[in-house]
């Protein structure tokens, strides 16, 4: 390891992602009632892809980010699990394969650019699902739903690796005009002690289950029933919305 480490963006998503597990029943769930192969919209370096190739399905992973891609399929390779990730941006694929179930898990529907992108997204993707398939798209319930006796400053996510330890800390949340702005301290601290720290921002997108339903019949979807995700002690909780291609 060297000081690369503190820059690179798969080390990152690892440190802020990696340790969420609340959703993975009902990604299991979906996997499950509608089978593979499975299309993980967003995949970053393959935390939902791994859980779900190691119960047998085949995935398939796209993200925009090639060193999150790049990470994936080296993880790969070294568990021989049947999964395999492309770089693509999600509102313009063609993939020239369908599937029987699309997931955009942990809001990535909700960093897309907006209502534009959602539906840009909604439409491609609906051209890579099978007939009776569902796109499942997560998105992050409001801050209030987690009870006021609850709410407790964020916990900093935290990973070692090799002797280097790094955290992530969201330090603010600033509303904006079509959602909310989160500022993250991440701090790298090398096996020598030396200390290396950035401001990282990243913009969510306000959406409801009721306007991202609207946005699918919009492009020929139909809404089925939503699943739901409960919030945990360091993460909100979310509505996973159905969209099912008829």
């Amino acid at each position: 390891m060297t000081a690369s480490l503190a820059s690179d963006p798969a080390t990152w998503h690892d440190v802020e992602c990696s340790s969420y597990s609340a959703d993975l029943p009902v990604w299991r769930k979906l996997a499950t009632e509608y089978g593979a192969p499975v299309l993980d919209v967003g995949c970053g370096t393959g935390r939902v892809a791994f859980e779900l190739a190691t119960q047998g399905h085949e995935v398939v992973g796209v993200d925009a980010d090639p060193a999150l891609v790049s990470a994936f399929n080296g993880r790969c390779r070294d568990s021989g699990l049947d999964a395999k990730a492309y770089v693509a941006d999600a509102r313009a694929l063609a993939l020239g394969r369908t599937f029987s179930l699309a997931i955009l898990p942990m809001q990535v529907a909700q960093l897309l650019g907006g209502s534009d992108g959602r539906t840009a997204m909604l439409s491609a993707v609906r051209r890579h699902v099978e007939p009776g398939g569902v796109i499942a798209v997560a998105l992050a319930d409001p801050f209030e739903s987690v009870p006021p006796g609850e709410a407790r400053p964020p916990l900093p996510d935290v990973l070692e690796i090799d002797g280097w330890v790094l955290s992530s800390t969201p330090v603010a949340i600033r509303d904006e005009a079509d959602g909310v702005a989160i500022d993250r301290l991440r701090q790298a601290v090398s096996p020598a002690g030396d200390l290396t720290e950035e401001l990282a921002t990243i913009a969510v997108d306000a959406c409801t289950p009721a306007t991202l339903e609207d946005e699918g019949r919009a492009v020929g979807l139909t809404p089925r029933p939503a699943r739901h995700v409960p919030h945990t002690r360091d993460y909100v909780g979310s509505t996973v919305v159905l969209l099912e291609v008829t």
